[in-house]
């Protein structure tokens, strides 16, 4: 598929964003202004993330609230097991069920400060098909799950991954949204190798931009996401140029979604980084037009 037959598509994929909840005033203006920003393009759905250990579970509940009062968005809140007991996620979700949020992104999260091994709380849940579960039982969420197309780092391998994402479709997971991935290939294997274990819900690849390449490769190292060597050849030495960045960026960005697009793939999840410029360059590439235009 070519870039000009990517944007005349006739039928576009569909789109979802994810935001974090801001820290401080001036994060949560830029926020919004993302928002604002990418609100006219009609996505599926938008989430807002969860920190390590639920650190940010206030800042995400008076995100996703704020959305459902502010915008015309389907927003869906991050929810880890890690750090929670049951009755305290199933506060969490009656609040959020109240508020109108009706979606959730269903994690085993990350310890508190992403230090030490995974152990669930004793009181807790002890895997994300078990928080799935437990979900479902205190109201009927939409659910949406993670999967990592090169494996997780505390997975023992590939098949265990495919396995515990089919647990999590058993358990009521109605998606599966991916770890950000620059492997295509890596990203069209799991699928495939997810249809043939009987997964049945969409896998959604995981898409994200670039520009800040130093940061993007730590995340990637803490992730289990491998940086091509292109992909640093392409950003050697422009540490101090944001503007090259921007532009190497978005044809990074426009080249992952075409080769995606080609390899059978019509729904996508954007890492926005609270910044939106790239993904909704990226949603024109891909033949999504504001609903005014």
């Amino acid at each position: 598929m070519s870039l000009k037959d990517l944007i005349a598509n006739p039928q576009p994929p569909l789109v979802s964003f994810e935001f974090s909840p801001p820290k401080t005033d001036e994060a949560e203006a830029n926020l919004w202004a993302a928002i604002k920003r990418l609100e006219p393009l009609a996505p599926a759905f938008v989430s807002v993330t969860y920190g390590a250990g639920g650190s940010t579970r206030e800042r995400t509940h008076h995100t996703v609230k704020r959305i459902v009062e502010e915008t015309g968005l389907k927003p869906a809140a991050h929810l880890t097991c890690v750090a929670h007991t049951r009755g305290e996620i199933a506060d969490i979700v009656r609040d959020y069920w109240d508020a109108g949020i009706q979606h959730i992104v269903a994690l085993r999260g990350d310890m508190p400060n992403m230090t030490g091994a995974y152990a669930a709380h004793p009181d807790g849940y002890q895997s994300t098909p078990d928080l799935i579960a437990g979900l479902k039982k205190i109201a009927p969420f939409e659910v949406s799950v993670s999967f990592y197309p090169e494996r997780h780092p505390d997975s023992p391998s590939h098949g265990h991954d495919i396995e515990l994402l089919k647990k999590k479709m058993d358990a009521g997971a109605t998606r599966a949204l991916g770890q950000f991935c620059f492997d295509n290939d890596a990203t069209a294997r799991f699928r495939d190798d997810a249809v043939r274990a009987g997964i049945t819900i969409p896998i959604v690849p995981g898409i994200m931009p670039s520009t800040n390449f130093a940061g993007v490769a730590r995340m990637a190292g803490k992730a289990g996401a491998s940086i091509p060597e292109w992909l640093g050849a392409a950003y050697a030495g422009l540490d101090d140029d944001v503007e090259t960045r921007r532009i190497i960026a978005a044809a990074v960005l426009a080249d992952q979604v075409q080769q995606l697009r080609a390899r059978g793939f019509s729904q996508f999840h954007f890492y926005t980084l609270n910044q939106a410029n790239l993904t909704y360059a990226a949603c024109r590439l891909l033949g999504i037009r504001p609903l005014s235009a």
